[in-house]
């Protein structure tokens, strides 16, 4: 049976609300994991692309290890520039964004979760980011204006929409001609087991809801990005989905051997791209 739409949403908000409030990632509430529940979120962090000076930059409470990799490391910012960060949690990439783009520059956050708003916000006070705004809304539905910002960044979010090709449509739609999209993001190799596929704990760790690879540049492509290119394509390593004590577990909830289970997340890879709107 398809989970459905609203039950996803509710899942997700549910899931990442748990980490906003414990400053903890995903992993604690889930069976599947979005990152080693074993290794410090900063080790989580620096395995995924951040550097030492970017993590003791910014308030240490921004970093869930939640991200699969270092967009803004790719942006090529510039100074006065406006950037929005779909689906940004706790804003660690919008802090990284607001260093680069300076105090002439803005940088926006979106996040539909309450409470990773109220933790953000709080983040950006602490570190005086005057810079910096966050907005809770839906990255389907972003609360911005036509042709607004100059550059978007989303780190391993938006494989967790269940409306993909609407977020690149709205991206396309509010970034200004010559803007850029640079993500970070899992897509898969190849299709899932349905167990997999259609388990709830599987798509908030940004396993189940991910795409196949050419179906999530399609995706871009078809919103009317042009010169896209994949900057970094590394396979996920699935103990970092799921840790090993609990692969005999899931295995016999999903109804799949320990080897099937472990090959099938052995599809998944963390990739990072741009592109850019005519």
């Amino acid at each position: 049976m398809k989970i459905k739409e609203e039950e996803i949403k509710k899942t997700v908000r549910k899931r990442y609300a748990a980490a906003a409030r414990s400053g903890e990632s995903c992993c604690s509430q889930s069976f599947f994991c979005c990152g080693s529940q074993q290794e410090p979120l900063s080790d989580s962090a620096l395995a995924v692309g951040y550097s030492e000076d970017e993590l003791q930059a910014i308030p240490a409470e921004a970093n869930l290890g939640l991200g699969c990799g270092n967009p803004t490391a790719l942006a090529g910012l510039k100074p006065g520039e406006t950037v929005l960060d779909l689906g940004s949690g706790a804003g660690i990439d919008c802090f990284l964004a607001a260093r680069r783009v300076g105090p002439t520059g803005r940088v926006i956050g979106v996040d539909m979760t309450p409470e990773m708003i109220d933790r953000a916000r709080a983040n950006a006070r602490r570190g005086g980011y005057s810079n910096v705004e966050f907005r809770l809304g839906e990255i389907e539905n972003l609360p911005l204006a036509d042709s607004s910002v100059d550059v978007i960044i989303s780190n391993c979010v938006i494989n967790l929409s269940t409306d993909k090709p609407r977020v690149f449509r709205e991206a396309f739609r509010v970034l200004r001609h010559g803007g850029r999209l640079l993500v970070s993001d899992l897509v898969l190799t190849r299709p899932l087991p349905v167990a997999v596929s259609q388990s709830l704990d599987a798509y908030v760790a940004c396993v189940a809801g991910a795409l196949t690879r050419e179906d999530y540049l399609s995706a871009i492509s078809a919103a009317g990005f042009k010169n896209i290119e994949i900057v970094t394509e590394k396979n996920f390593p699935p103990e970092l989905l799921l840790e090993e004590p609990r692969v005999q577990e899931i295995s016999q909830k999903l109804g799949l051997s320990p080897e099937k289970l472990m090959e099938s997340l052995s599809s998944v890879v963390s990739l990072s791209l741009r592109a850019e709107k005519p």
